[in-house]
């Protein structure tokens, strides 16, 4: 955690009291189709890239990105592990409704094919896609990304973790070898300590090939990195880079990732019509200690809490996103996958969609309003609660989570206890920490969340 919360938001632009949203450029939904370009991090805590936080160690073109997009400080995903992330940004659905939670295993079915992908959908508009990095929703013939919507694709189909060198299940994940595959076919068959460190830079390279090969026509380019996901681990050239250790390094990696995809982009004269979005999957996963991205928030990975549930953003769009901006809008990754269909013009699937077209509030048009009443968190199966969709207040159920007892240190995981929250009402504004439960100065607002979990409850987990 950062120790001086109220400093970190004074850098990072967030305001205890509010803040006003800087206006932007007005997008036009007409003229040529825009690329787009989605990287997704595994685990990288919200603090753990300049400008978002006062890292040790320079980040200069995940800060170059956001000098030229928009920084989103209340970007949430729907629940704070891989495969139910990773599952919402493609499909626009909550885990509740496609019953995809936690992080699968290997030979998992994952998503369910009824459920269109992103990839699905932008190529009906007539995109060319690509996934090059962890997959994670789906390792048989019909869930993997070939017949996903995907024309390209390499990368590992579940966490690097997940292999014989497991800090604690070592036996369980021996019987299954960790594979790399590339368009369909598997190319590694085991990967090991020798091929780990090289992730990076291949998930980089194709992407940079890939964007050559597709400058005439449109495309979807979607780089789910493995890293900062444990086991840690990078390339020769950033070894010891940093000088404040493996964490740091692994960072300075993705962060030139970052800079050789955007540089790809302006080589092939892409980089003004195309859509750039770069998050994480969820929090940090804290157990591991120095191994661990940082957040100002409560709690992390794989609880409801905002140091879970909530993901620095930047988006970037020049001409259409204001370059150099801080926006206050709640939004979900939810919403991605219909906001993209919409730039893509392309119609959604005939299955159920929870995302809106939430564009208005990317732009920051003037009146636009979040077209959600609420979003809803959950942790594996469990529902755990709402946000309202202007983000001013936050509902817990009752539910028990884990929180943190005794961190790891290099490479080895440490010690959760349980813990349990009574049904609690945050406001987010003045308390985004989510210190303080107001539920009894506030019962009007707490009856009204509590309606919508209702809601939600009825239709996602009766």
């Amino acid at each position: 955690m950062i120790a001086n919360r109220r400093e970190f938001l004074r850098t990072a632009g967030l305001g205890l009291a509010g803040m006003g949203v800087p206006s932007s450029l007005k997008a036009s939904q007409k003229g040529k189709q825009p690329n787009v370009v989605i990287i997704f991090l595994d685990d990288s805590g919200y603090a753990d890239f300049r400008p978002f936080g006062r890292t040790e160690y320079p980040t200069p073109n995940v800060q170059r990105l956001a000098g030229q997009g928009c920084r989103f400080t209340n970007f949430y995903v729907p629940q704070a592990i891989c495969s139910a992330s990773r599952s919402a940004l493609l499909s626009g659905c909550y885990p509740g409704r496609t019953k995809v939670v936690g992080a699968h295993g290997p030979r998992a079915r994952g998503l369910d094919p009824g459920f269109a992908t992103m990839g699905q959908v932008v190529k009906s508009a007539g995109y060319t896609t690509a996934v090059f990095g962890k997959w994670h929703i789906g390792d048989q013939p019909d869930t993997r990304p070939p017949a996903r919507g995907f024309d390209e694709s390499c990368g590992l189909m579940y966490s690097n973790d997940m292999w014989e060198f497991h800090p604690e299940s070592p036996e369980r994940f021996k019987q299954y070898p960790l594979q790399f595959w590339e368009n369909g076919r598997v190319k590694i068959e085991r990967v090991t300590k020798e091929h780990q460190p090289m992730l990076t830079t291949w998930y980089t390279e194709h992407a940079v090939d890939f964007i050559s090969r597709h400058k005439s026509k449109p495309f979807l380019l979607y780089v789910p990195q493995s890293m900062p996901h444990v086991p840690l681990f990078c390339s020769d050239k950033f070894k010891g880079k940093s000088g404040k250790g493996l964490y740091a390094d692994v960072m300075m990696e993705i962060d030139w990732s970052v800079g050789e995809i955007m540089k790809a982009l302006k080589s092939a004269g892409l980089d003004d019509n195309t859509l750039v979005v770069m998050t994480s999957d969820n929090g940090p996963w804290i157990s591991y200690g120095n191994h661990a991205g940082k957040t100002p928030f409560r709690e992390a990975k794989a609880t409801s809490f905002d140091g879970g549930t909530r993901s620095a953003c930047i988006m970037r769009y020049p001409g259409k996103i204001k370059a150099d901006t801080i926006s206050k809008r709640t939004l979900c990754s939810i919403d991605l996958m219909p906001t993209i269909a919409q730039l893509a013009g392309a119609s959604l699937p005939k299955n159920p969609v929870d995302g809106r077209n939430v564009w208005d509030l990317i732009t920051d048009q003037v009146g636009a309003r979040n077209p959600h009443e609420y979003y809803a968190f959950s942790t594996g199966p469990a529902f755990e609660g709402v946000i309202s969709g202007d983000g001013r207040w936050k509902l817990h159920l009752p539910h028990a989570y884990r929180t943190l007892a005794e961190a790891g240190r290099d490479g080895m995981a440490g010690k959760y206890r349980q813990d349990r929250i009574e049904l609690s009402l945050f406001d987010m504004e003045g308390d985004p920490f989510e210190t303080t439960n107001v539920i009894e100065r506030f019962p009007d607002v707490a009856a009204r969340l509590q309606g919508y979990a209702e809601q939600h409850r009825r239709e996602f987990y009766s």
